[in-house]
C-alpha cells in the first residue's frame, strides 16, 4: 500500500484531501498539531502530531519521515493574517512565513529522494493570493507566491525524474481558516469553493496518465462574495 503525507489533515481543505486519498486506497500520515488517529476510523490513517510553525519540531518530523517509503506529500497547512503590516506582530510574520513557506520546504526535502525514487506526486496547496496582489495580505500572498515558485522551480529541477509537481490555487474556500479574521466566505454557493472541490482537483491529479503533469491548477468561484463580520 502506497503512502500519501498530508499536512493540515484535521481540518479544512487537508481534512477532506485525507479523505479522499483514503478512498483512493492510500495509507495517509496526517499531519497538525491536536490531530488523533480516531478522528477518521480507518485503519489505514495515522496521526502524527507536529507544530508545523515551530522550526524544531518540523526538523524533527522531516528525520521520521526520511526513514519512510513516500508515494505523495500534500503541503496543506497553512494560516492567514490579512491587516496593515504596520499592525503585524513580528511573531505572527514568522510563524505565518514558516508555516505556509519553510516547512512544506523542510517536508519536500526530507521526502523528496523517495518521492522521486516512487515516481510519485508532489501537491502544493496555494491560494489565489499566490498569483495576484491585494491589500493587507503582504505576508500571506508572499508566503503563498514563495510556496508557488519553490514547486515551479522544483518542477524543472526533476524533470528527468517521474516525479510529479503541481500547485493547486484556490480562491476563498469554506473552512476554519476564516475563524479568526474579519471576513469569511459568501453563503452563495456559487462565490466561494468548497474542500471537496481541492479533493476532486487532486484525485484528477492523481488519476491522468503518468506522461502528463496538471503543473499549475487554479480554481476559481464561479462567482465572488466576500461577508465582513459584524464587530462586537
Amino acid at each position: 500500500m502506497k503512502t500519501a503525507v498530508i499536512t493540515g489533515a484535521s481540518s479544512g481543505i487537508g481534512k477532506e484531501v485525507a479523505k479522499r486519498i483514503l478512498t483512493l486506497g492510500y495509507k495517509v500520515i496526517g499531519i497538525s498539531r491536536n490531530i488523533e488517529t480516531k478522528d477518521f476510523n480507518n485503519p489505514n490513517f495515522q496521526a502524527q502530531k507536529c507544530d508545523l510553525s515551530d522550526d524544531k519540531e518540523t526538523i524533527q518530523l522531516c528525520e521520521k519521515l526520511k526513514k519512510e517509503s513516500i508515494f505523495i506529500l500534500i503541503n496543506c497547512a497553512g494560516f492567514g493574517k490579512f491587516e496593515p503590516h504596520e499592525e503585524l506582530h513580528a511573531n505572527i510574520i514568522i510563524k505565518m512565513t514558516f508555516l505556509n513557506l519553510i516547512a512544506p520546504m523542510l517536508l519536500t526535502n526530507a521526502t523528496l529522494r523517495s518521492l522521486k525514487e516512487n515516481s510519485g506526486y508532489l501537491i502544493n496547496i496555494n491560494s489565489i493570493e499566490a498569483l495576484r496582489a491585494s491589500k493587507f495580505s503582504g505576508v500571506y500572498s508572499a508566503s503563498k507566491a514563495g510556496l508557488k515558485a519553490f514547486g515551479d522551480s522544483l518542477f524543472e529541477e526533476t524533470r528527468k525524474s517521474t516525479l510529479s509537481i503541481t500547485n493547486i490555487n484556490p480562491d476563498m474556500t469554506q473552512s476554519r481558516f476564516y475563524d479568526d479574521l474579519r471576513f469569511n466566505v459568501s453563503d452563495k454557493e456559487d462565490e466561494k469553493l468548497f474542500s471537496c472541490d481541492i479533493a476532486d482537483a487532486i484525485e484528477h491529479i492523481l488519476t491522468i496518465r503518468k506522461g502528463a503533469v496538471v503543473s499549475d491548477y487554479t480554481i476559481r468561484s464561479l462567482k465572488f462574495g466576500i461577508v465582513k463580520k459584524i464587530k462586537r
